[in-house]
């Protein structure tokens, strides 16, 4: 009787795990056929982690900072500045020199920034679909896109040869500031602080800008030389600064942010080979946690957008800035 129940037992727990690897192997097919590039990443990732030695020390070591890339992603595919503005002041508290500070950070942001742009740019193509389809509501939302593709081709241009400009003509000067780091990036962040505040009363505007004027397209493009070398020095700044602007000018939030973290995107992969073959200083451990944890940040940061309230995000967003900034000064 006790071997006919074990028997029973045992048939019954075969049969658990049979259906249970069926159930898991459904959800991975229909994940690998939905999702196919993000399951690719999740297995090259996962190769990359145990493929090192003393892999599980490494994972007990950093899967925090797995959580600091989500959180510094989130901020910044949600608000349109860099991820800088959590890493930085983060990597300081934890004592990081100052030059694996700023390269460790643009190698998260490539992986982040690059995952929110994506996000971003298929919301917009949504959009415009829905354009074609007739939907008024989702026409008049596409309208207020129109002006992001000759804003990015007027940016991304100027953001990047202001980096290489802070990176190589400006070299020495460019070490000289990150030796005081803290304190720039302080300063800054206060500054950026502010000018979010300023420009929260603005987000109430019923009536949104869709079309750059040729001063718009001349001051875009100085912002976004000088918001490029402020990048070069601090891993943060071109897309704050471009953010702002066009909210000021009255365009819409949602799309300003878009574009900004498009801009940003490819000004962080013109920074990064500066920091792969000449300062050599990114700390490869922090990003292959940091780095997976801000591609998981860039893909959820647009719902944060649509979901929460502007001007609350705003609102804290400015907020945290400010104390990250003020802390910075104090430290």
């Amino acid at each position: 009787m006790q071997l006919l129940i074990i028997d029973c037992l045992f048939f019954q727990y075969l049969l658990a795990l049979y259906y249970w690897r069926l159930a898991l192997l459904t959800i991975f097919r229909r994940t690998l056929s939905r999702y196919p590039y993000r399951v690719a990443l999740a297995m090259i990732w996962l190769l990359l982690i145990f493929s090192v030695p003393n892999s599980f020390q490494i994972i007990s070591d950093y899967i925090g900072f797995l959580f600091v890339g989500i959180m510094g992603a989130i901020f910044a595919n949600s608000t349109g500045a860099g991820g800088g503005v959590v890493f930085v002041p983060f990597f300081n508290q934890i004592e990081m020199q100052n030059g694996a500070i700023i390269a460790t950070s643009f190698a998260i942001q490539c992986c982040g920034m690059t995952a929110g742009a994506l996000t971003w740019h298929y919301h917009r193509q949504s959009l415009l679909v829905g354009n074609q389809a007739s939907n008024r509501k989702a026409a008049g939302e596409s309208d207020q896109w129109l002006y992001v593709n000759k804003g990015l081709l007027i940016t991304i241009p100027f953001s990047i040869l202001g980096v290489l400009t802070a990176q190589f003509a400006l070299s020495g000067y460019t070490q000289q500031m990150q030796t005081s780091l803290h304190v720039v990036f302080g300063v800054f962040s206060i500054l950026l602080a502010v000018a979010i505040y300023g420009s929260i009363p603005l987000l109430h505007r019923k009536n949104s800008a869709i079309s750059l004027l040729p001063i718009d397209m001349l001051v875009l493009g100085v912002i976004s030389f000088f918001g490029g070398i402020i990048t070069a020095w601090l891993s943060v700044g071109v897309g704050e600064l471009v953010a702002v602007y066009l909210i000021l000018r009255g365009f819409n939030v949602t799309s300003a942010i878009a574009l900004a973290v498009i801009l940003s995107a490819f000004t962080v992969w013109s920074a990064i080979f500066n920091h792969l073959f000449i300062t050599q200083a990114i700390y490869w451990n922090i990003l292959l946690f940091a780095g997976a944890g801000a591609i998981i940040g860039g893909v959820i940061a647009k719902r944060v957008v649509l979901y929460f309230s502007v001007v609350k995000l705003k609102l804290f967003f400015a907020t945290w800035v400010f104390v990250m900034g003020t802390a910075g000064l104090i430290t």
